[in-house]
């Protein structure tokens, strides 16, 4: 199997230019026996041939005819931790990348770097999740898919984020507790319930349900493959 380079689209294109500019000669040639009257009709037809092909152009890119314009998503995936909601993100964003559109992930634990004086009391997250709103927000006005991962517990944050986006969908990981816990490989959930960690939704604050998200997925049924797949084949449709 091979896959042509631009550099080989290239040297196609002008060789074929020329092919057919010496084809014209030729006939010209034939027909009237004149080399200096064939070597100008070639240039001739070389120059009216460019000049049409980019009127022709210009004229068709401001035609609205048979354009499809992308509007580009904020896919929001909320659920309890350890559910697999960054690897789904990470999964997703990639099958986006491959069908040639701009994406990006943003992620509960690498974004929390970017403001590192955030806490994790209420009105702490609240203020986070909406700042990582307006960011998912700004990117998606200037055409960019953007998949964030975020716990996320609270209704009123995830509110903000959906009214500050044009095209928001929300994914609910509804895998149970102890199903994350059971996953959970860095003992957080134990350290939770020790009393070790605070303010740790589904363990010693409630982590408050979507009431109703356009994509349930539940990761002790499906792989995060299937999750992603799920999810892409969705998000395709409007694409």
């Amino acid at each position: 199997m091979y896959k042509e380079t631009k550099l080989r689209s290239i040297v196609k294109t002008i060789s074929w230019r020329v092919l057919a500019t010496l084809t014209t000669v030729s006939l010209v040639y034939i027909f009237i026996g004149d080399t200096k009257i064939a070597f100008a009709v070639g240039g001739i037809e070389v120059f009216l041939k460019m000049l049409i092909y980019f009127i022709h152009e210009r004229v068709w890119d401001k035609l609205k005819f048979g354009k499809h314009e992308i509007q580009p998503f904020v896919i929001w995936i909320t659920g309890l931790a350890r559910s697999g909601k960054s690897e789904i993100g990470e999964k997703l964003t990639k099958k986006l990348k491959e069908i040639g559109l701009k994406a990006e992930h943003l992620d509960g634990h690498s974004v929390r770097d970017l403001f590192p004086q955030t806490g994790f009391s209420r009105e702490e997250v609240n203020l986070h999740i909406e700042r990582v709103g307006y960011l998912a927000g700004k990117l998606e006005s200037q055409g960019v898919f953007v998949v964030a991962s975020f716990l996320s517990p609270y209704k009123e944050s995830r509110e903000f984020v959906k009214k500050n986006c044009k095209n928001y969908v929300e994914v609910y990981i509804s895998t149970p507790a102890e199903v994350c816990e059971e996953m959970d490989t860095k003992g957080i959930y134990k350290k939770a319930k020790a009393g070790e960690i605070k303010n740790f939704p589904g363990v010693n604050v409630e982590y408050e349900k979507p009431g109703n998200p356009d994509i349930t997925i539940d990761t002790s049924k499906i792989s995060t493959n299937e999750a992603a797949d799920k999810i892409f084949n969705n998000i395709k449709k409007y694409i």
